[in-house]
């Protein structure tokens, strides 16, 4: 059997934990803490550690901001809408709708970095996407038309896919900076929203903001380095497909957890999901190369 490399052992260990993120986020819902509010001390305290990190490598970004500000925006707006929909929404639902993902990274690698399409990513695409039409009901999903929390789902899914590509093109650039600029960026657009709206009432107490900076600093930043490390080293459409293990693990923890089954067009579904994950995971390595 091949072995496994470590991109893909860290990527594949990385999505599981981002699969299971709805975890605390659902607590810290129940502890009071606001959504937006939420989000802002999580990834506002990651940003705040990092930022020694990255002042000592600004040497190397010399030329290079532009690709920083699309980090920020990229993976900023992703991480926002994301966060954002698992905290509001159904967690099999919008984590599914984000699973659009591997449409957006294989035709955006074709794209901006070249990368082929083959057969065999072809049907891993096409069998990742019809698992999650059956995952959410097959065409009884027309029956329920998209609000905006399936919006956000797709966009971040779009987003996290355009950030991706912007990391693997910048692979030579300190890593550091750019999770930094991630953390930065989703921090900001919740500052700036906040100050042009009036947040929900909230308790913010010391107990409910220690644990929330634990969330940012001890669960997304360990999970985004993990992540985009990966990303960096592996294929968009590879990652991307790999990255579908977040959606395995959701769906199975919340029906662990939350007690909800798994119907047979679902289970048949999520089979499919799984298959796509593994055939990429067991693919030799291919390094494209970039203008």
């Amino acid at each position: 059997m091949q072995r496994l490399s470590l991109p893909v052992i860290v990527l594949f260990i990385s999505s599981i934990g981002w699969g299971l993120t709805w975890l605390p986020l659902k607590f810290l819902s129940a502890q009071d803490m606001e959504g937006l509010q939420l989000i802002l001390i999580a990834f506002g305290a990651s940003a705040i550690v990092l930022i020694p990190l990255t002042y000592r490598q600004r040497s190397h970004w010399q030329g290079h901001f532009h690709l920083l500000l699309l980090i920020a925006l990229f993976g900023g707006f992703a991480n926002l809408a994301f966060q954002t929909a698992i905290y509001h929404g159904d967690v099999i639902r919008v984590m599914i709708l984000f699973y659009l993902l591997p449409v957006w990274s294989v035709l955006g690698g074709r794209l901006f970095l070249g990368e082929q399409i083959d057969l065999k990513r072809m049907i891993g695409v096409i069998a990742a996407l019809s698992g999650a039409f059956l995952i959410l009901g097959g065409p009884q999903i027309f029956n329920s038309p998209p609000g905006w929390i399936d919006l956000l789902a797709i966009g971040a899914g779009l987003s996290f896919a355009m950030n991706n590509l912007v990391f693997r093109y910048t692979e030579a650039l300190p890593l550091t900076g750019k999770v930094n600029a991630v953390f930065a960026g989703c921090a900001l657009m919740v500052m700036l929203y906040l100050l042009t709206m009036q947040p929900a009432a909230t308790s913010l107490t010391p107990s409910n903001v220690t644990l929330t900076i634990a969330y940012g600093i001890g669960w997304i930043m360990l999970i985004t380095f993990g992540t985009q490390w990966g990303v960096e080293r592996l294929e968009a459409g590879r990652a991307s497909i790999i990255i579908i293990m977040e959606l395995v693990a959701a769906v199975l923890s919340a029906a662990m957890i939350l007690g909800e089954t798994l119907q047979g067009l679902e289970l048949v579904g999520g089979l499919l999901i799984l298959a796509a994950a593994l055939t990429e995971v067991f693919r030799p390595e291919t390094q494209p190369q970039y203008a």
